[in-house]
């Protein structure tokens, strides 16, 4: 049905990897998958990444994906991507949220560990498919936007409550942000994140 592989850090490992919760849902437990997979004592949020992908001769529906979760012990499932027929595998990045509430234990006494969870929904329920792809746009965007503004401002009169700046204020940083990219290729790396 499904594989995944952590980069850097595993072999692509299959759906028998994972706890088969239903039909439709699998868990894989990170306690289990860094003591026994990867280096031993290493914490589940230094993997910052899953690589997800479909097997050959899976049949999803075209209206279903499977959907990649994260759950730090005591916090609720975090959404991080999904795959679909059309989009048969993606690297997401996995932004593990802080452990919440009070130390949790199992019956036997063991943490509750952080788990990856997946499993198959409707592709309309979904929001973006790449979370990640999707932040790295808005911060990119945030950050050209705080370039203008402080450009602006350093030319910026006041009339009252209101910033009047001059008519042709948006051509001047646009030239000005042209040239520095084309005489420095590592300055729009810094808008990157």
């Amino acid at each position: 049905m499904f594989g995944v592989v952590f980069p850097n850090r595993s072999f692509p490992m299959d759906i028998s990897t994972f706890a088969q919760i239903d039909t439709t849902h699998w868990i894989l437990d990170m306690n289990t998958f860094v003591v026994t997979i990867t280096c031993a004592g290493e914490a589940y949020d230094s993997i910052r990444e899953v690589c997800i992908f479909l097997i050959n001769n899976f049949t999803l529906p075209p209206d279903k994906a499977l959907a990649v979760y994260i759950q730090s012990p005591g916090s609720p499932f975090l959404f991080c991507g999904a795959v679909t027929l059309t989009r048969p595998s993606a690297v997401l990045s996995l932004p593990w949220p802080e452990p919440g509430g009070q130390l949790q234990l199992t019956a036997d006494a063991t943490p509750i560990s952080a788990k990856i969870g997946v499993s198959v929904e409707d592709l309309a329920t979904l929001p973006s498919l790449d979370v990640a792809a999707e932040q790295k746009i808005e911060r990119l965007a945030l950050k050209v936007g705080e370039n203008l503004f402080n450009f602006m401002q350093s030319f910026c009169g006041v009339d009252g409550s209101k910033l009047v700046v001059p008519m042709d204020i948006l051509d001047r940083w646009f030239k000005k942000f042209q040239e520095r990219a084309k005489r420095d290729p590592e300055y729009l790396k810094g808008f990157a994140l």
